[in-house]
């Protein structure tokens, strides 16, 4: 437990008062219609939607995980969740501008547009509450959690009070503001995130008992923690590690945030764009800052952690009236906070603040705009008033946030919750991929894949059969477990694909005609269209597909962000001919992703 000194307190006042003041002050236009609530009316810049894509995902929950992850695993376990860049740039350059095209409130009302009769009218809603209510409330939980064990270890308060205090100024000016409020706090929040771990990261690591990072990388408790990359001598380790998140995780796995082909609070703020330009460009600066920059000092405070606690005996002995069910390695993070001077441990619990309203804030927003939008609106009454709808938008809000705070409550890691959240998406998101480009795929693909993943995933991991099927002592090693589920919904629903009608012909034209896809999976639609005399490349004549294209800005784009990400951390560890080498590598593809952007940017 720490003492906050008058200065700490001020800092701490300050910034939450900005906080609530831009929350009141948007209120009167933010609650002019359910359209300025949710997508502030569609005419947000590119770099205010991308900082606040960043703010989002910089979570109290994100440097946890990211500390449990690299005491455990070593750097490279990061890799469970860098290999999601390959989602992010796929979003960039090939979904962005579709997003954007479908003019739809939110990602789920794209199901109405893309699929017809009851299918598309059941995934819509039920949907609307499966992911606003159920994984929105799994998500808002974790970062929950981690904000409880900061306020245990650094402030010494209950658990009870950590969501009283957090949570009554975040739901306060989510619910006033709504989508512009959030956007607008985003940005100081972002700025205060980034001053706060950049400063604790230095602070820390010069410690004088870690003594700078030449001393902090030759510790014996550290070095072999170290790798970027996984060893390729066990495959224990670089299958689970690496092997699996690149070849299989990033594509086939749904996760907030990440979601392929882009979807949630990512769509969220592609919707909110002034136009494609700025839907694309905003979520490429997201996908820079998420994956190259920003994860370095959580790693260096992670690594220095295994100095000062290299064990969590030795957490639990500084700390002895933390929680037993809430021991793990993740309170290594908040542990090392509680080392930092007056001053910048103001700046510190500021901006963990930061990052826990600014998380909770968006999934409070997306989750309820999934509730008014696509439930309440569509399902309950649908000729609702625009007040009504805001008003209803407020209310679930607050409901939201209860559910979580009394989930959070039972967990015991972030770590815990994250495999959870990704298994039970497995196998799910080639569907989100494929639905924009082949016309097959109907209603029926979605709700299979959905409630199989489910299924399988509650029966793997809360009962025994996963044990006894996916374990070290098991019929098979624990890391097939991902890859089965995997395999096994992707068939089922390639089945159902195959046994059921496909959506009527009106509906696949129509989708076409307002988003224009493109390519040879809809060259069966294009040709009934024809029949219609329907061109949907009258305003293009030029009819090249902008897909290969835009994978090759993906590719490019991937490879210069994690060369810069390499380079950064090579810099760090002292190895100055690997960081020049990787950030040349870094370079050159960005060159190559400048030209191939270029033309891109001339295909519709």
């Amino acid at each position: 437990m720490i003492d906050l000194s008058s200065l700490d307190v001020f800092i701490i006042v300050c910034f939450f008062s900005i906080t609530l003041f831009i929350g009141f002050w948007v209120s009167k236009k933010s609650s002019s219609s359910s359209s300025e609530y949710f997508l502030s009316g569609r005419n947000m810049p590119w770099w205010l939607l991308g900082i606040s894509m960043v703010a989002t995902t910089f979570s109290t929950d994100t440097p946890n995980l990211v500390t449990d992850i690299v005491r455990q695993d070593g750097v490279s376990g990061n890799w469970v969740w860098w290999a999601f860049l390959l989602t992010g740039l796929l979003t960039v350059f090939v979904y962005a501008k579709l997003w954007r095209r479908s003019n739809v409130s939110t990602d789920m009302e794209f199901y109405e547009l893309r699929y017809s009769g009851w299918g598309g009218k059941f995934l819509r809603g039920f949907r609307a509450i499966y992911l606003g209510v159920i994984f929105n409330v799994m998500a808002m939980s974790g970062v929950t959690l981690a904000a409880i064990k900061i306020g245990e270890i650094m402030l010494g308060i209950s658990p009870i009070e950590t969501i009283l205090y957090a949570g009554t100024i975040t739901v306060v000016f989510s619910t006033v503001g709504g989508f512009r409020g959030v956007i607008y706090t985003d940005f100081i929040l972002f700025f205060v995130a980034m001053a706060g771990s950049i400063g604790a990261a230095y602070y820390l690591v010069n410690l004088p008992e870690i003594g700078g990072m030449a001393n902090l990388i030759s510790n014996e408790n550290v070095a072999d923690k170290l790798s970027i990359i996984p060893n390729f001598d066990d495959p224990d380790v670089y299958i689970p590690l690496l092997i699996v998140p690149l070849a299989v995780q990033w594509w086939s796995s749904w996760y907030p945030g990440a979601e392929p082909g882009g979807g949630g609070y990512i769509a969220q703020r592609m919707l909110a764009a002034k136009d494609e330009s700025h839907a694309i460009g905003a979520t490429f600066f997201f996908n820079v800052m998420h994956y190259a920059l920003r994860p370095w000092p959580w790693i260096i405070v992670a690594l220095a952690s295994l100095v000062i606690f290299p064990d969590l005996a030795s957490i639990q002995d500084a700390f002895p009236d933390i929680s037993e069910d809430k021991l793990g390695h993740d309170l290594a993070y908040p542990a090392m906070l509680t080392m930092l001077p007056s001053g910048l441990l103001g700046l510190v619990v500021a901006s963990l603040g930061a990052a826990y309203m600014s998380t909770i804030s968006t999934h409070l927003n997306w989750g309820s705009s999934y509730i008014v939008n696509d439930f309440y609106k569509q399902q309950i009454k649908k000729n609702a008033s625009e007040k009504e709808l805001v008003n209803i938008g407020r209310i679930s809000t607050v409901s939201l946030f209860v559910i979580s705070a009394i989930f959070a409550l039972l967990l015991t890691n972030a770590l815990q919750l994250f495999d959870v959240i990704l298994m039970f998406g497995a196998g799910t998101g080639l569907i989100f991929i494929l639905r924009w480009f082949w016309w097959r795929i109907n209603a029926w693909s979605e709700i299979s894949a959905m409630f199989v993943s489910g299924f399988i995933s509650i029966i793997l991991n809360f009962t025994s059969l996963g044990e006894i099927l996916f374990s070290d002592s098991g019929i098979l090693p624990s890391y097939y477990k991902f890859p089965m589920v995997v395999l096994f919904t992707s068939v089922v629903w390639l089945v159902f694909t195959f046994l059921t009608k496909p959506d009527t012909t009106e509906t696949l034209i129509n989708f076409c005609k307002k988003t224009n896809p493109g390519g040879p999976g809809w060259e069966k639609i294009k040709s009934e269209a024809l029949k219609k005399n329907i061109n949907f490349n009258k305003e293009n004549n030029n009819e090249t597909w902008s897909v290969p294209i835009g994978i090759i800005c993906m590719l490019s784009g991937c490879f210069a962000i994690y060369s810069i990400l390499f380079s950064t951390g090579y810099f760090l560890y002292g190895e100055i001919n690997n960081g020049i080498s990787f950030l040349a590598i870094g370079l050159i593809f960005s060159y190559l992703l400048k030209n191939s952007w270029k033309k891109l940017k001339k295909l519709k």
